[in-house]
């Protein structure tokens, strides 16, 4: 894996670890508070050096993410939050993206409809679902996937640097990684369907002209997850080492409301899911392109 996503990243394997971080403190494998591994055992897991290791924990303390002291490891100081009318439990885990998702995967067939800015959340979790599946914890016989993402010419709001001299940069940035990681989406899912282990697998990507100021996920049109990205401000570095103060969004770990649909035509969820499905369903008719 490291191999193919140094290839992609053109060598900034710092950036690939850093999304691997985001993507485990986000689904809860590690908890709010608790401590990350050492750096010398995420540099061995993840095979890169301890200097990219680093490079990745200054950047995600830089947004937030954790704490890092000298001598007491890096904590976890955000994950993904979600509001939910379940008791803030799902089939009795706690409710967070990951355990949403997988108890999507554990359905025969699974139907996911994602609008977002880019597919770095959901590559992390049909990542981990990939290997549920390979060890044989569940075995769906069929999975589609549905995901809308804004058009290359649509001008990007975000990722722009404060003086405005490096915003081509940024955006190329953000674009690479949307490329990246719906180039692992689409191999983790066609790999499923190669060996064998779905049989049935379908993958549509599609580009709007639209540029998102929320994220949604529908899962098997029971369930929907909507979140607004928050804007912020954060250092970011460039690949000849220059820091800028740039203007970015917070994606993975961005609050979610949980809605889920239920027999009252009238609830609250029922009325959201339902909702949020058409208006889905209707841009990607109408306003998205292959």
């Amino acid at each position: 894996m490291s191999e193919q996503y140094g290839e992609e990243a053109g060598g900034r394997e710092f950036q690939r670890v850093a999304d691997e971080l985001r993507a485990r403190m986000t689904d809860g494998t590690y908890p709010l508070r608790g401590f990350l591994p050492a750096q010398r055992d995420l540099a061995k897991e993840l095979g890169v050096s301890r200097d990219t290791v680093q490079r990745a924990l200054r950047d995600l303390q830089r947004e937030g993410w954790i704490e890092s002291r000298q001598g007491s490891g890096s904590r976890v100081l955000r994950t993904q939050r979600i509001h939910s009318p379940a008791g803030g439990r799902v089939l009795g885990r706690p409710v967070t993206l990951g355990p949403l998702i997988g108890s999507a995967f554990e359905k025969p067939e699974v139907a996911l409809d994602v609008y977002t800015l880019t597919s770095e959340s959901l590559d992390a979790h049909i990542r981990l679902q990939a290997e549920r599946i390979q060890a044989g914890e569940i075995a769906p016989r069929h999975i589609g996937v549905r995901m809308l993402l804004p058009s290359d010419s649509v001008p990007y709001p975000y990722g722009r640097s404060t003086d405005g001299r490096y915003d081509d940069v940024l955006r190329e940035r953000v674009l690479g990684v949307t490329r990246r990681h719906v180039t692992s989406l689409r191999s983790t899912l066609r790999d499923l369907l190669t060996l064998g282990l779905v049989p049935s697998v379908d993958v549509r990507i599609r580009y709007t002209p639209l540029m998102p100021a929320f994220k949604l996920y529908l899962i098997n049109k029971n369930e929907a997850l909507h979140g607004f990205y928050e804007v912020y401000e954060r250092l970011v570095d460039l690949d000849d080492g220059t820091e800028i103060e740039a203007v970015d969004v917070v994606g993975l770990g961005a609050t979610l409301t949980h809605h889920v649909k239920s027999d009252d035509a009238q609830a609250q969820g029922t009325v959201f899911v339902e909702t949020t499905q058409k208006w889905f369903d209707s841009v990607w008719d109408f306003l998205a392109e292959e």
